[in-house]
């Protein structure tokens, strides 16, 4: 604990102590109000997952919406023989185990290719899933039965996404973390100094889709009857990723600044302007990546560090003409 920057441990105590606040959320609300603090933090457990591996590699992912429904469907599959906790652990592998053979069958290609196979990924899954409940099932879909509430999802979220939080920060201060970087600014000299780019990819990717996996497995008895369709839903890894590039991934904690705004105004159209969600939902994307390319958070940053640089330079300019 001596080598941790002390503002680093206050933004870390910072945050647990606003973790703690938002626990007793519940307590002082309900109805529309817990329901959209449940929506708020699921984008922002699966969004920070998301940025865990997108942010230092600038790989885009749009697996997002595979790995949620694979954690949904390992609560659909296994809840009336197994305990929910134990179900937890199946996301966790079955998301992992997921990631890693993306990984491997991908991340040693381009960017390009990456994000073309994570797109078709969700679909490719939903259409098997589909095959499979057809003929050997009898109908497409399963029931979810429990005793869950708004306020039990609500907390089971807000701990996902500390831990997802804890194990970023974790990450970032490892020797993993060190390797992310360098292989984010220049992949070439990642390999000149033995960086193992690929393992260190998949190791990554299989963090961030466990992860996100979790938060489908969570939400599972929020939706009571589920189908392919909803639980490998495209829109999912498309929310996802504006999301966190509106907040920002330069910072852990930049997808939280898009994820809650962006929400508010998603719950706001999808209800008023149902048909027009998916068309709103690509002009905002085009405008984010448009306008703000690095994220409200990152814009920030470049503005205060052009004050810095003003401010430090006006010293030297009053001498100057002071003489």
């Amino acid at each position: 604990m001596m080598n941790i920057p002390r503002n680093e441990l206050l933004a870390l105590g910072a945050g647990l102590a606003g973790a703690a606040v938002l626990a007793f959320l519940p307590l002082v609300t309900e109805g529309f109000w817990l329901s959209l603090s449940v929506n708020i933090m699921l984008y922002a457990a699966i969004c920070t997952a998301w940025a865990l591996f997108s942010g230092p590699t600038y790989l885009v992912s749009l697996a997002s919406a595979a790995f949620f429904g694979v954690g949904t469907y390992s609560v659909a599959i296994f809840i009336d023989v197994l305990p929910f906790p134990a179900l937890i652990l199946i996301a966790v592998v079955a998301g992992a185990l997921l990631a890693t053979l993306v990984g491997l069958a991908t991340l040693r290609l381009s960017g390009v290719y990456f994000v073309i196979f994570t797109l078709g990924l969700a679909e490719l899954l939903g259409q098997i899933v589909t095959w499979v409940q057809t003929n050997f099932g009898g109908t497409i879909g399963l029931y979810v039965f429990t005793d869950f509430t708004e306020t039990h999802l609500y907390w089971m979220l807000l701990a996902l996404t500390v831990v997802v939080f804890v194990t970023g920060w974790l990450i970032n201060r490892s020797r993993l973390g060190l390797a992310l970087r360098i292989i984010g600014n220049d992949e070439a000299v990642a390999r000149h100094v033995g960086v193992d780019t690929a393992r260190t990819r998949v190791i990554l990717f299989a963090v961030s889709g466990a992860f996100i996996a979790v938060a489908g497995a969570i939400m599972a008895p929020r939706y009571g009857y589920i189908t392919p369709d909803a639980a490998f839903n495209p829109m999912t890894s498309f929310l996802v990723v504006i999301m966190a590039l509106l907040g920002g991934t330069r910072r852990l904690w930049g997808p939280l600044v898009g994820v809650v705004p962006f929400t508010v105004v998603m719950d706001f159209i999808s209800g008023h302007f149902p048909n027009q969600t998916a068309v709103i939902m690509g002009l905002a994307f085009l405008a984010i990546v448009y306008v703000l390319p690095d994220g409200v958070t990152g814009q920030l940053e470049t503005l205060f560090r052009r004050r810095r640089s003003i401010d430090k330079s006006l010293p030297a300019t009053t001498a100057e003409e002071g003489r």
